[in-house]
């Protein structure tokens, strides 16, 4: 099972996550970042298991993010 590894902090709110991918992904109304729906908290990163159907999605949702901070692990 792959993972989606999002690295919050650094999200300008750009949306192009969210326009992919809106199963996995939310747009907060509280500062306008980026939330992986259902991950996990680790530190400064939230970690989303996948089915392997949407790991050639996810990688490129991950592509799109002008500032890089998605990762898709197989």
């Amino acid at each position: 099972m792959a993972k989606i590894i999002h690295y919050r902090d650094k999200c300008i709110g750009c949306n192009i996550c969210f326009e992919m991918q809106p199963e996995y992904w939310r747009i907060s109304r509280k500062d306008g970042k980026a939330t992986l729906v259902n991950g996990k908290l680790k530190k400064d990163t939230t970690i989303l298991s996948i089915p392997d159907d949407d790991i050639e999605k996810s990688k490129d949702t991950a592509t799109h993010c002008p500032v890089k901070i998605i990762k898709v692990f197989e």
